[in-house]
Parts: C-alpha cells; sequence; structure tokens
C-alpha cells in the first residue's frame, strides 16, 4: 500500500497529473468542472420515450440486511432512501434481488416473489418519495431492479455456507472454493425453469413499479457464468450463440409475458483468472499452466483483454432492442481489485498488486471502446469512486467526449448519499464525507455483518456491528 500515493495527496491538477505520469496511466480528466444547466453531466439522456434528467446513475448496492424470508428492513429503506436523495437520475437496478431462495448470494439477500414484491413496491416509493422532496421534479427519474441469482456464489441460508449452481466445472474455482471438480452442474431443464422463475420476478418488479429490471450478467454470478461456459455441453454452453441462449430465452419470455417493462443488463465485460495473496500480501494471479479459457472479455493470458466477444455481446443487445447496459468487470470473489479498484482491501482480501488508478482507467477506457463499437446502446461506466475528490473531473471529461454516457456512482453514495446534486450544482466535495475505499462495507458482511459505511456515516459508527466489525478485522490480523 505504500507504494501508492493517497488520492487525498493529489492536490492539485499538476499533482493528478505528474502522479499519472509516474505511473504511466492514461486517465483522461478535465482541469475545470461547469456547472449549471448547460454543464456536460447536467444534460438529459433520452431512453425510448423516457428522459433522463442528467448524466450520474447510481449502481446497486447491497446491505446484506433483509430478513430471513427476502424482505426489506429499516436499514434497507434507509439506502434506498438515500439513493433517491443522490441527484442522480438513473437509478440502476438498486440492489441484487434474487428470484427465488436457492439463488441468494446471502441469507440477508432480498428476493422477489408474490409474498415480497408489495415490500419491494414501498421501498421504490421510498425512494421517489425522497427525491420528490428535493428535487423539482420525478417524471425524468428512471428506477431499475437488478434480478439475479448468485449461482456459483449462492448462500441462501442461515448457516452461510457456499451451496453452489453450478454451469460447469471450472478447475480453478472449484478448488479455490472447495468443491470437487465433480460437482453436480445444472441441467438444461433445470436452466428452463429458472428461466421461467425470471420472468416471474420480471411481472412483479413491473407490479411493484419499477422502470425496467436490469438480467445480471457480471461479477461471477449466474447469468455471468453463461458466458465463460466454453466447455458446457447442450444448448447453453460451448458457442456464443449457446452461451447467449440464456439472455435471449429470458428477453423474449419477458417481452411475451411483461409487454411495456424495460431491460437493462450489467454486464462484466472483461474478466481475468483468480488472484490471490502473495508473499508480500499484494495480489497475485494464480498459477495457469496454460491458456486461461474462462475470462469472459479475456485474451486467454489470464490478465488481459479481448473485447471481440463483448463487442459481439454488444451486438445482441442491439438486435434484442435493449439499449441499456451498465459496464463492469470482473469479481469480488476471485480478482477484485480490477472490479473494484480500492487502496484498502477487505480483511480477507489482498493488498492491492497496481496503483487503484489503473483500475479505473482500464474501466474507463473499456466501456469508450465499446460505445465506439456500438454507440448506439446507453452506457454507464462503473469504478468511479476511487477517484474521491477527482471525480467530477473525469466523469465530466468521459461524458463530455462521448465515452460513456452516464457515470455510476457506486460505494461513495454510502459515505457521501448528496454527491450527484453537490456535482451538479458545483459545490466542492466535502471531504469528511468522501469514500477512501477502505472496504470495511465488504470486510462487514464478509464477517455476517450488515454493509454500511462504518468509517464515515455516523449512523453506522454508532452501531453495536462496528464494535463487532473492529473485533474481527484485528482477529484477520
Amino acid at each position: 500500500m505504500d507504494r501508492f500515493k493517497r488520492v487525498a495527496q493529489l492536490r492539485t491538477v499538476d499533482d493528478l497529473r505528474a502522479y499519472l505520469a509516474e505511473l504511466g496511466v492514461d486517465l483522461p480528466f478535465d482541469e475545470h468542472v461547469e456547472s449549471g444547466p448547460d454543464a456536460p453531466l447536467a444534460q438529459p439522456c433520452q431512453v425510448g420515450d423516457r428522459p433522463i434528467g442528467n448524466r450520474l446513475s447510481v449502481l446497486p448496492m447491497e446491505g446484506w440486511d433483509g430478513t430471513a424470508d427476502g424482505r426489506p428492513t429499516d436499514l434497507t429503506a434507509r439506502r434506498w432512501q438515500h439513493f433517491g436523495a443522490s441527484g442522480a437520475k438513473l437509478i440502476w437496478g438498486c440492489e441484487a434481488v434474487a428470484v427465488r431462495h436457492d439463488g441468494r448470494a446471502n441469507p440477508r439477500q432480498l428476493m422477489i416473489n408474490a409474498e415480497t414484491w408489495p415490500d419491494l413496491a414501498r421501498l421504490r416509493e421510498g425512494l421517489v418519495a425522497e427525491h420528490a422532496a428535493r428535487y423539482d421534479r420525478t417524471d425524468d427519474l428512471l428506477v431499475g431492479l437488478q434480478l439475479t441469482h448468485s449461482g456459483r456464489f449462492a448462500r441462501p441460508d442461515a448457516d452461510n455456507r457456499l451451496k453452489p449452481a453450478i454451469l460447469y466445472p471450472h478447475p480453478f474455482l472449484n478448488r479455490k472454493f472447495g468443491f470437487a471438480d465433480d460437482y453436480p452442474v445444472m441441467s438444461d431443464d433445470e436452466v428452463r425453469r429458472l428461466i421461467d422463475d425470471f420472468i416471474i420476478a420480471a411481472r412483479f418488479a413491473r407490479q411493484a413499479g419499477f422502470d425496467f429490471v436490469d438480467l445480471k450478467h457480471c461479477h461471477g454470478y449466474l447469468g455471468h457464468e453463461f458466458l465463460s461456459a466454453v466447455d458446457r455441453t447442450g444448448r447453453y454452453g460451448g458457442s456464443f450463440e449457446n452461451r447467449t441462449r440464456f439472455l435471449r430465452e429470458l428477453v423474449e419470455g419477458i417481452r411475451a409475458e411483461v409487454p411495456g417493462l424495460g431491460i437493462g443488463v450489467r454486464l462484466s465485460a472483461f474478466d481475468w483468472a483468480p488472484f490471490k495473496p502473495g508473499p508480500d500480501g499484494a495480489g497475485e494471479m494464480e498459477a495457469l499452466g496454460g491458456a486461461y479459457r474462462y475470462a469472459f472479455g479475456g485474451d486467454g493470458t489470464g490478465n488481459g483483454i479481448d473485447l471481440a466477444e463483448p463487442f459481439a455481446f454488444l451486438d445482441l443487445l442491439y438486435a434484442l432492442d435493449i439499449r441499456l447496459v451498465c459496464i463492469t468487470a470482473g469479481s469480488p470473489y476471485y480478482n477484485p481489485h480490477i472490479q473494484r479498484p480500492a487502496l484498502f482491501p477487505p480483511s480477507d482480501g489482498y493488498q492491492p498488486p497496481e496503483d487503484p488508478l489503473a483500475g479505473v482507467a482500464r474501466q474507463i477506457a473499456a466501456v469508450a471502446a465499446l460505445k465506439q463499437h456500438r454507440p448506439e446502446l446507453i452506457y454507464v461506466g462503473s469504478g468511479y469512486s476511487y477517484l474521491q475528490e477527482w471525480l467530477p473531473n473525469v466523469a465530466q471529461h468521459v461524458v463530455r467526449t462521448g465515452m460513456a454516457d452516464f457515470v455510476g456512482l457506486g460505494r461513495l453514495i454510502l459515505s457521501y448519499p448528496e454527491v450527484a446534486a453537490d456535482m451538479l450544482a458545483g459545490r466542492t466535495l466535502a471531504r469528511k464525507r468522501i469514500c477512501r475505499t477502505f472496504s470495511d462495507c465488504t470486510t462487514a458482511p464478509r464477517n455476517g455483518l450488515v454493509s454500511g459505511c462504518y468509517p464515515l456515516d455516523d449512523f453506522y459508527k454508532t452501531r453495536e456491528e462496528a464494535t463487532l466489525l473492529q473485533a474481527a478485522k484485528a482477529r484477520a490480523k
């Protein structure tokens, strides 16, 4: 960690420019950030017949704070109200919501079904009401719900044990997470039944008032695993056509059963091989012993990018008349530094093997390349929280030059809910509220606690979990 400067140390444009040059990182930014109705980040964006009022988006964030039967709690409602308070006009997915019990990533993940959808409707209503109380209008606010099955990373029950649903035996991930290479894979019939469950969930999302659903294809969860299922036989593996059949059948079913509901896709546009802590604690790639076949958007080396198949995936989205796409990368379970650049890893993670600014720049460049390939789509970028004070400068440049249509805000919203409003108003960001990527929001749930910004949010600082979190971190050391 001491190898890298903290972003807070980069106080001037010259400081930032010199440090990027020292790193050899190409991270474009504007020296001056505009405000007012003519500012790049304040421009509306038309999606079909719906205007979206500005170019900032809230990314999906779970709190591990639902009930055993998948309903929200007061903590969930508080987080969603903060989404509405943010000032962003695109709320991408709110958070990952499982379409059935065995697809939950943790025993507290929300579910959507016949019993819970009214609770989700009230969550959405609270979000919109908070937005209406602070801003002039809500007819330019677009709110989606992310639908998911956690697949290989399912932990649905109170024992918090992995109970994976997998599509193929992954020679590295099977070993890394402790199940045998002959662990059973989902059959094609089981996949078909899961598709039916997604379609039912989409119907409930529409009843709950959401404008669109995000059919999650990222971060190693089941939708993403289809894209790397090159060794799977049958209708859902092998060829690119088969590996995207899950998405095509989902879209066909939702369009038939829930007409008028918007559809978006959050996509890990590239992936790398699993990483582990090296001798000095910094992440290093697992020894592969040959080409790495299981990274969608990878080049076979395990830590390189080839966007040929992601380009084809975007072409498919265009053909399916899906215009909303949110781009991310990798997985928090086996290579988090490329997905969520941070200076301080969670207690069970590894130290960053590169300056996190390199990870931010990598994601921004990938989105720009995807946008150039298929400019008809509407792109939301991810990975921006690590930029801290410099986020407005980079965000404005990215949107102004057409590298992306929206800048997504994730962890930063937990510590600083109104950050989008402050950016749009031209206010200097409140330094004491800016996320410094301490990763307590991840370490807490890894230890069975609710997620939140324990270092900066007074609400979480004073909860019992804050003491339990510090004890867990001490044990990890």
